[in-house]
């Protein structure tokens, strides 16, 4: 397929298409002819507008398997007229209905690896699909209407909306349960360099006993903080390098940051050269956070951003663990060192593997759209064998990417300043505090302070502490996967209240259990508690209400801004912590518990729960989004009929070819 076969989705106002064979090329002034082209064959069609009417209730608990149709009684033999869409300018793009399906996807889920999206483009594809079906619908009702004088029944209709929809879902979500080899050496990598992000985060707690005999809590303690006080500037130097270099040449940067960085922390003289080689590694750990969502986002279908993101927030919690375990062996005088060179060794990993790092195809596209490097990429990353599957591709990147762009309103190619709007745009105004508060209170509930410091919490409390902070780190793995099950059932702001009165219960709990009134062993079970509180809520929420809530346009500005807040207030707990804890002694998760309980009390009275997820809200916004367009041949199981072969079908045509080679038998 040419790009003139799929140039509409961006703005052309020309396409071919196919008519059993004979094709035909039209523009806006000869749109007429388009509108004869119907799958029931000479009948003339004047094409379908949406109507927003109930999703099936069969669609609410959809199983994911492959199934087959029927042809509805009543019904001609279909032509091989393709579909395609028509907008108000006469502009015609000839779109399978999953493909339509598919470029809706892209446009709407963000270009971001977030875990907890799965929701998300679940109940999209369910919305789109039941969207398409109406149309299917529709136009076969007006066939019946204007050849028999009687259309579809109720009982009919209701029946075959709801198989074409079951018909179009499992066709769009094929790609959760499908990935090449490719895009899996992609997420490998991406979440090797996560993984060294967790390890930092806690490579300091185990190794604090052992390192440096003599050094003073104000040294140590800025030598914790240092960490983020790089992360900042990697945060904001990441999008920098990300748009000169490519995503594959900023990650490529930052694992040597990560080598430099562990090297200078191994070979230290003093604690002073750690504060450091902390910072270039926070650096490196900032830059991490935004290019690895960014780089998986853009090289992953919408399907399985969700589903990635989730693998690299399970990278990252178990980098924090492995910190804790090889503590056992190495946290001691002679080897504490060599925990810190594990630092390089992960960052030499990546790069050994560089020649399995894709370069991005969006970010190729948006330098040049006829790039033939993003469509070699392309092809790999999908498995395609089709020139033609590559090009519409391509058209999803181009279109999602216009469609998730700040445009400029005096019709020039420069671009509006998205922090301006986002901060003008009164509409977003709520979920933009919200959105901050959150990102404070993720980091002001002191779970950092767990993190970076639970060697000085369980001092006293347990024979040994490393024992303490290894039952924690396990358990926040745990937590982790928990979490992840809830984010599928529970509303947003549901989890938020649930994650904040359970931490502010488990401070309350520590305090006392340090004051005399319980046992040393309900201390730990209660910091248990609080970990584990806070990965169902405080932890990936802040993150995924930034995904999930704002338009796409508005997604990379709010999460950089919300990355800024994070990493200065963890900057904050990370450098404040050990004196807090030397002030206030058995008190001092009395600070966090405040925090907590304020920030329920924001959540129960102005956090709005997520908005547009449910499908039939998604569905509502589709059919007001494309009020305009007009549809023809929505033959959603003509589509499933004359699909490419699967590969197994492959395999069984092979087979039987090369059984007629060796008999001879041709007919």
């Amino acid at each position: 397929m040419s790009n003139e076969n799929t140039g509409l989705l961006s703005g052309s106002n020309k396409t071919t298409i196919d008519n059993g064979g004979a094709t035909s090329t039209s523009d806006a002034s000869a749109s007429g002819r388009l509108l004869r082209l119907s799958r029931f064959g000479q009948f003339e069609s004047t094409g379908v507008r949406a109507s927003l009417e109930s999703i099936p209730e069969s669609m609410s608990n959809v199983p994911r398997q492959r199934r087959t149709s029927v042809t509805p009684s009543g019904l001609k033999q279909r032509g091989s007229a393709r579909s395609f869409m028509q907008t108000v300018d006469g502009s015609v793009a000839a779109l399978t209905p999953l493909e339509m399906g598919r470029h809706e996807l892209y446009e709407e889920i963000p270009f971001l690896a977030v875990p907890g999206l799965q929701r998300k483009e679940h109940n999209l594809s369910i919305a789109f699909s039941s969207y398409a079906a109406l149309m299917d619908n529709q136009e076969t009702d007006e066939y019946l209407i204007s050849t028999t004088g009687q259309g579809l029944k109720p009982e009919e209709k209701e029946k075959r909306l709801s198989r074409m929809s079951l018909m179009l879902l499992d066709e769009l979500e094929v790609e959760a349960v499908s990935v090449t080899l490719p895009l899996v050496f992609a997420v490998a990598i991406a979440s090797l360099l996560a993984f060294n992000v967790g390890y930092n985060i806690s490579v300091m707690n185990p190794s604090e006993p052992s390192a440096f005999p003599g050094h003073t809590t104000s040294m140590w303690s800025i030598a914790v903080a240092a960490f983020c006080v790089g992360g900042p500037f990697g945060a904001v130097l990441a999008g920098k390098w990300a748009d000169e270099k490519g995503r594959r040449g900023a990650l490529l940067l930052t694992t040597w940051l990560f080598v430099i960085g562990g090297l200078i922390q191994t070979l230290a003289p003093t604690l002073s050269v750690v504060v450091f080689a902390r910072m270039v590694i926070g650096v490196a750990s900032g830059a991490t956070t935004v290019l690895v969502p960014i780089y998986l986002g853009e090289l992953a279908p919408p399907n399985l951003r969700g589903v990635i993101g989730t693998m690299t927030q399970f990278a990252m919690v178990i980098g924090i663990l492995f910190a804790d375990v090889v503590g056992f062996p190495l946290a001691n005088e002679s080897r504490w060192r060599y925990m810190f060179l594990l630092i390089s060794v992960m960052g030499v990993c990546p790069w050994l593997m560089q020649s399995f790092l894709l370069e991005s195809p969006r970010w190729l596209l948006g330098r040049d759209p006829d790039s033939a490097e993003a469509r070699f990429v392309i092809k790999k990353l999908r498995g395609f064998r089709y020139d033609e599957e590559v090009e519409t591709e391509v058209e999803h990147y181009v279109g999602a990417s216009k469609s998730q762009s700040c445009a400029s309103d005096d019709g020039t190619k420069k671009p509006k300043n998205a922090t301006a709007e986002l901060l003008a745009d009164k509409k977003v105004r709520l979920l933009l505090v919200s959105s901050l508060v959150l990102q404070v209170s993720s980091q002001l509930s002191g779970i950092n302070a767990v993190f970076y410091y639970s060697g000085l919490f369980f001092d006293g409390v347990i024979d040994n502490p490393l024992v303490g902070t290894t039952i924690v780190g396990a358990i926040n793995v745990l937590a982790c996967y928990i979490a992840l099950l809830l984010m599928d059932r529970c509303g947003r702001r549901t989890l938020i209240m649930w994650s904040s009165a359970g931490m502010f219960c488990s401070c309350v709990v520590i305090v006392l259990a340090l004051l005399g009134y319980f046992s040393k062993m309900v201390a730990i079970g209660a910091v248990a508690s609080y970990v584990s509180f806070f990965e169902i809520g405080l932890g990936p929420i802040p993150w995924l209400i930034v995904a999930e809530m704002f338009e796409g346009k508005y997604v990379t500005v709010a999460m950089s801004i919300s990355c800024q807040l994070n990493w200065s207030c963890n900057f904050f707990v990370g450098l404040l912590f050990p004196y807090v804890n030397e002030s206030l002694g058995p008190y001092s998760f009395g600070p966090f518990a405040v925090v907590l309980l304020l920030t329920f009390l924001y959540a129960w009275i102005w956090l709005p729960e997520t908005q547009g997820t449910t499908p039939a809200e998604l569905q509502a916004a589709l059919v007001k989004k494309n009020s305009g367009v007009t549809y023809h041949n929505m033959d959603i199981e003509g589509m499933a009929a004359t699909a490419p072969p699967s590969q197994g079908e492959w395999e069984d045509a092979l087979a039987a070819l090369a059984d007629e080679e060796q008999t001879g038998n041709y007919y």
